[in-house]
């Protein structure tokens, strides 16, 4: 069978669906680190559900324009289509309605715009739902809202009719009958096979000039929703500026929206530190190193516009030299000054987004197949600790999560991580020795290390340093912020085999690029197996360029502390320590790359050596291996660790993680998960790709053993979280139905559960099978929930009701500046 989704039906459709949802829930964006704000300099410790700076409305200023920046146009304004975005549902929950909204811990409320009840009126024989519409809701066209608009958006959906192109179709598809009730405003909705969910419905609704034809719904409604019924709506999208724009909905019956408009702007997330600095934009989610300097230009006057002319400069110079350089520092200091001035007006909102980062377990085929050893794995995991890599220096709530159906704070969460087990490294080992994989002695890496060989150039790539990169100019960015020298193994606790291309190479050579050939103590490694691309390193060579290796990382994290302390000072006695230190880790680092090369010119058969031009098939092999080497600093050594293999062949795992710039966070997380492993001898053999090709390419396809990525959270888990932890089906055509299992871990069990959850309409009984689905997922171990991950929003100061919202529905009427 082929390891694919199923082409046709709604199981296809709701796949793209949650692809969107994948997407939007940050995936691949950046996890933000702002450990540098020293603490009187970061926000007040906030909620971890939301922040908002809520205001009452009386505090606010009617009018005005808020600019809210987005990744990209909406594909479509349809949001029951493929290609509906976090954008898609930003603007239908401004101008739709919705029957029901979330409050700050994920728990539907009755919207009152729209809805003056909304009960089940029967369970038996049948489950009803009665609708009582808000007198007062209306059409911008001036029509009332009536049962016809539920009707046409049943049919639309139901799953009956293929013209309509949908992607999803949950719930609807159970619904037998939807009529009106005793009066205009009533609507009756009787369902064929009961339905727990029954308030995710008809949110948003559109008008029956949209769902009542295949044409509109397929084609129109992408473009433009000429009709709405929120308090704002749709006036203009522009593809070629890049904005949809908002206006005010003058037939609103609700309280009046206090912004006259909102425009959308696209701005790529490398953009939204410039825009901020400029004042262009007032709202933006952001990146560690756009709310570090939003935070930073708190600071007093001084530490960069202070700056004396001429400081910091090499050599004499002379009359006319130190004129223009005093001149160009003054101008620097202006626009510094300028700039902090501007960025003195926003502020960081931080709360926990609704969506998970997660380690998946494909357990397709390979050793992870083997249930033991996925328990294994995440045994050897400290949850903890990698929590507190990424939400502590956020002064964030620092917990793992321990559920994968409930977000923490939402109603009937439980951590029920206690089905597989905590961090044990004895367990696991046990687990591994169970599966048939012990060590025998014979060859032992350091705690996470891979023994593949670095290419050249690999470690310059790994510390920092990209194509065209000069190590001794500015550019060198180590410290907390972007956190590369996390990210590059210069903590030393451990490394790992990294391909830095975007091939997929053949899943049977993968143990290779991890096995450091099992040679006995002292003997000479042959030529394809070598720790170092060149053959004729033995010995003391080795272990010089570990040696430096290691210098190069002390340097490196020395260099990044002076530069955090000159705060940007370039004529600080810190930041002169800084470019010092920079330079020296990159000569130590050159040094020990021209050993691992054969360029060297003291060893035997090296480009120097007479007669000698080293081995061009172990050169061969470094390059393909591209293993980025990582020292250890003193006081951090791990002890040796016994690589385990099953007929003679070690346990390596292909670990693939995304190489854009936005996802710095979740490599420094992939490495230190890498070193966690081979504290119980398992290798990773790390594959960076880019962020393009990173979901369908590796993670939908199946196309990995290890990956990182987020899905959200959700109100509703029996009906929205099923199809990701479905077993997958074979289909009628060999090939095999994921779903949006992307682990291809399931049972039975898991699926009957959610099953029944779903038709279940006590909510206490629908919980408790919930919390018993998430057990059994836990025990399956397919998927390793980590932490929910963090949300950072900029906003005006003088902005109110808006930020990192975390659950809640915003209330765009209610957003606007304070008077």
């Amino acid at each position: 069978m082929t390891d694919h989704d199923h082409p046709s039906g709604r199981r296809a459709a709701g796949r793209r669906r949650r692809c969107a949802a994948f997407i939007a829930a940050g995936a691949l964006l950046p996890l933000p680190a702002l450990s540098g704000c020293s603490s009187d300099e970061r926000e007040a410790s906030v909620s971890a559900s939301q922040d908002i700076a809520p205001a009452p409305r009386g505090e606010l200023k009617n009018g005005g324009t808020l600019r809210w920046a987005i990744d990209a146009m909406p594909g479509t304004l349809n949001a029951f289509q493929s290609d509906a975005d976090a954008t898609t549902a930003r603007i239908t929950g401004a101008v739709l309605p919705s029957m029901f909204t979330l409050d700050g811990n994920g728990r539907p409320q009755r919207n009152a715009d729209y809805l003056d009840a909304a009960d089940v009126t029967a369970r038996d024989p049948k489950q009803i739902v009665t609708y009582k519409i808000n007198p007062k809701a209306r059409w911008s066209d001036g029509s009332a809202l009536t049962a016809a608009d539920f009707i046409a958006q049943w049919n639309a959906l139901r799953g009956k009719n293929n013209a309509f192109w949908t992607a999803r179709n949950a719930g609807y598809d159970r619904i037998g009958k939807v009529e009106q009730g005793a009066g205009a405003h009533e609507v009756k909705v009787t369902f064929a096979r009961p339905y727990a969910d029954w308030r995710s419905l008809f949110t948003p609704l559109y008008p029956r000039s949209v769902m009542g034809s295949p044409d509109a719904f397929n084609e129109d409604a992408r473009e433009q929703l000429k009709v709405g019924a929120g308090p704002f709506l749709v006036r203009k999208r522009d593809t070629e500026e890049g904005r949809v724009v908002l206006v005010r909905n003058p037939k609103w019956w609700g309280d009046r929206a206090k912004l006259k408009q909102i425009v959308l702007e696209s701005l790529p997330g490398d953009k939204r530190a410039a825009a901020l600095a400029d004042g262009s934009i007032d709202v933006a989610a952001v990146d560690q190193l756009a709310a570090k300097r939003v935070a930073s230009a708190r600071r007093p006057a001084g530490s960069a516009a202070s700056r004396k002319p001429g400081d910091g400069n090499a050599g004499p110079q002379g009359d006319g030299a130190k004129a223009d350089a005093k001149a160009d520092a003054k101008a620097d200091a202006k626009a510094v000054a300028a700039e902090n001035a501007v960025l003195r007006g926003y502020t960081i909102r931080k709360a926990l987004e609704p969506a998970y980062t997660q380690l998946a377990l494909n357990g397709a085929s390979g050793p992870l197949a083997d249930d033991r050893v996925r328990r294994a794995v995440a045994r050897a995991l400290d949850r903890q600790a990698l929590a507190d890599t990424v939400l502590k220096p956020l002064d964030l709530p620092s917990r793992p999560l321990g559920n994968h159906l409930l977000m923490a704070g939402q109603g009937g969460y439980e951590d029920h991580s206690d089905a597989l087990g905590g961090q044990d490294t004895g367990a696991a080992q046990a687990l591994l020795a169970d599966a048939g994989w012990k060590s025998d002695g014979s060859d032992r890496q350091q705690a996470g290390q891979n023994a593949g060989a670095p290419a050249p150039g690999a470690g310059r790539a790994a510390y920092g340093y990209s194509d065209g990169d000069d190590p001794s100019d500015d550019r060198y960015d180590g410290g907390p912020y972007g956190d590369e020298s996390a990210e590059d193994g210069s903590d030393g606790r451990g490394a790992y085999d990294e391909g830095a291309d975007d091939r997929n190479p053949a899943r049977s050579g993968r143990g290779h690029a991890g096995a450091s050939g099992g040679h006995g103590a002292g003997a000479r490694p042959a030529a394809a197996e070598a720790p170092l691309s060149f053959t004729g390193a033995v010995g003391s060579e080795v272990q010089q360029a570990a040696l430096l290796r290691q210098s190069a990382a002390f340097y490196k994290q020395a260099a990044a502390g002076e530069k955090d302390e000159a705060h940007g000072d370039t004529s600080s006695a810190a930041y002169a320590k800084y470019k010092r230190y920079k330079k020296r880790a990159a000569r130590a680092l050159s040094a020990a790359e021209r050993i691992e090369t054969g360029q060297a010119p003291h060893l035997p058969g090296s480009g120097g050596h007479p007669g000698s031009g080293g081995h061009p098939g172990a050169r061969h092999v470094a390059a393909e291996r591209s293993a980025a080497a990582a020292p250890q600093p003193a006081g951090d050594r791990a002890g040796r660790i016994a690589v385990v293999k099953k007929n003679g062949k070690p346990l390596t795992l292909r670990f693939v993680v995304p190489d854009g710039a936005g996802s710095v966070q979740l490599r420094t997380v992939g490495r230190r998960i890498s070193e966690m492993l081979g504290k119980i001898g398992i290798q990773t053999s790390v594959q960076r790709v880019s962020d393009a090709s990173y979901f369908q390419d590796h993670i939908a396809s199946g196309d990995y053993d290890l990956a990182l990525y987020s899905w959200p959270g959700t109100a509703y888990p029996a009906t929205d979280a099923r199809p990701i932890y479905a077993k997958p089906q074979p289909a009628p055509d060999g090939s095999l139905t994921v779903e949006q299992n992307y682990t291809r871990v399931g049972t039975d069990h898991i699926d009957q559960l959610f099953d029944q959850a779903a038709s279940e309409l006590d909510e206490g009984a629908a919980r408790t099978l919930v919390e018993q689905a998430d057990a059994r997922i836990w025990a399956a171990a397919g998927s390793i929930p980590l932490y929910q991950r963090p949300e950072l929003v900029a906003t005006k100061k003088t902005l109110a009701n808006v930020g990192a919202f975390g659950f809640a529905t915003p209330r765009f009427q209610d957003i606007g500046y304070t008077k």
